[in-house]
């Protein structure tokens, strides 16, 4: 088994997978081993860019999978730390419940982003129903 890194694959079928692979040469054959394989999809809407990650083949419990040269278009080594970063959250992620992420806020935890006045958040919900109930009172 060759040396491990991670790339970009673009499939005959139009797929675009991100992955830790490795080549191996099977009798003058080589064959593309991908390791827990996702597709990266970005995302553009009105609150921002986001990154949706989600599993290759979505039923299989397998972590591994063979491809063979003449089904790739192309593949690209890439050293871009955001996108291993991701990929390395997600595989480590015992529920892969990652969805997204947001580009421009720094998580606490992977897949979590804190509400901020941006977002619309302004105060808790415990004081929102202490101001209403107030509010509320005031009116009698």
């Amino acid at each position: 088994m060759g040396e491990e890194f991670y790339a970009i694959i673009k499939l005959i079928s139009g797929e675009e997978i991100f992955s830790l692979i490795s080549i191996d040469e099977n009798d003058g054959d080589p064959l593309i081993i991908l390791q827990n394989p996702i597709i990266i999809k970005i995302v553009q809407n009105h609150q921002g860019i986001f990154i949706k990650v989600k599993p290759w083949i979505e039923l299989s419990d397998d972590d591994f999978f063979i491809v063979r040269y003449e089904k790739i278009i192309t593949m690209t080594e890439t050293k871009d730390q955001k996108l291993i970063d991701i990929y390395i959250n997600y595989v480590s992620d015992e529920s892969n419940s990652i969805d997204s992420i947001d580009l421009y806020q720094k998580p606490d935890l992977p897949g979590e982003v804190k509400p901020s006045k941006k977002m619309g958040y302004i105060c808790s919900v415990e004081d929102a129903r202490k101001n209403l109930e107030k509010i509320f009172k005031d009116l009698k």
